[in-house]
């Protein structure tokens, strides 16, 4: 048997665990609020906190971890150095060095450590190409081949809607720069929903409640925002011809009419007709995705 720790930072929170290597199966589980507003330092303290906590837990069971791995919402580069700031402020930290006083270890993107799980236990085993997209507080995307996710020559292939698709109006010469992350991620839904409609929702769930109670405006930035995704879903099957698109993520793998009208929007937007019924999946490992998979970086 084979062990390791895996930790999946996160905007919200810090998640952890002792994952055994050969099932995945988490042994041990345990997490902290990040409260990244605070700074890189002090997050990157609470995340050794919780790793030796996790050590020293995993011994006490009788297990001896062969390392950590740490998955961040963050880009990080193929030598494992956070290279972004947005949510998580690791730029320029020793990130990886501080976490080898604990063993051996490794730093990743989260998108990347959580394609890794799916295609080792989950939704992407046995498929040699796909993509795999998470949607929730943000939306990243990356190729999977070969069991491995391709991370491009600077750690930076994985930013599907983050940046902003520049449109001039034919009438009136106004230049418009949406961003789908910030039409059709979690958060977007609830600014729409509060901002456009007057809703009350403090989490992406939130909205996906009121559409379930039979409110229409929720249902109406539900199914845009899913159509929106399934543009930039349907662009990317058409660049990189994958078998499969697997979607995970606490919105993305939600099921309903979210990925119901991406998935819809998605074939519609595929341009070969050979293509058109690609299948879309839903992530089967849920919320330890990302830990199991941060865990697999150290094998």
């Amino acid at each position: 048997m084979s062990y390791a720790l895996g930790i999946d930072v996160g905007g919200t929170k810090i998640a952890g665990g002792v994952v055994d290597l050969e099932t995945g199966q988490v042994l041990v589980r345990r997490s902290t609020p990040t409260r990244p507003e605070r700074g890189g330092e002090p997050v990157l303290a609470d995340t050794l906190e919780l790793a030796r906590a996790l050590h020293s837990e995993a011994r006490a069971l009788g297990v001896e971890a062969r390392g950590v791995g740490v998955g961040v919402c963050e880009l990080v580069d193929p030598a494992g150095h956070v290279t972004s700031g947005h949510a998580v402020q690791w730029a320029g930290l020793p990130v990886r060095e501080r976490l080898e006083e604990i063993g051996p270890a490794a730093v990743e993107a989260d998108v990347r450590a959580h394609a890794l799980a799916e295609a080792r236990f989950g939704a992407g085993r046995g498929l040699d190409l796909f993509v795999f997209v998470t949607v929730g507080t943000g939306i990243s995307s990356c190729l999977v081949q070969g069991g491995r996710p391709l991370a491009g020559a600077r750690g930076n292939a994985l930013v599907l809607a983050s940046s902003p698709t520049t449109v001039v109006c034919e009438r009136c010469g106004t230049v418009n720069r949406p961003v789908l992350e910030e039409y059709a991620s979690g958060p977007a839904l609830v600014a729409r929903y509060n901002r456009d409609y007057g809703g009350h929702a403090a989490r992406g769930e939130d909205v996906l409640a009121a559409m379930e109670a039979g409110d229409a405006h929720a249902s109406l930035v539900v199914t845009s925002a899913g159509a929106a995704l399934g543009v930039a879903l349907g662009w990317l099957v058409n660049v990189l011809d994958p078998e499969a698109v697997v979607v995970g993520g606490g919105l993305g793998a939600a099921g309903g009419p979210y990925f119901d009208t991406m998935t819809d929007s998605t074939h519609t937007h595929i341009w070969a007709d050979a293509t058109r019924g690609l299948p879309i999946l839903r992530a089967a490992l849920g919320p330890d995705a990302g830990l199991v998979g941060a865990a697999l970086t150290v094998a």
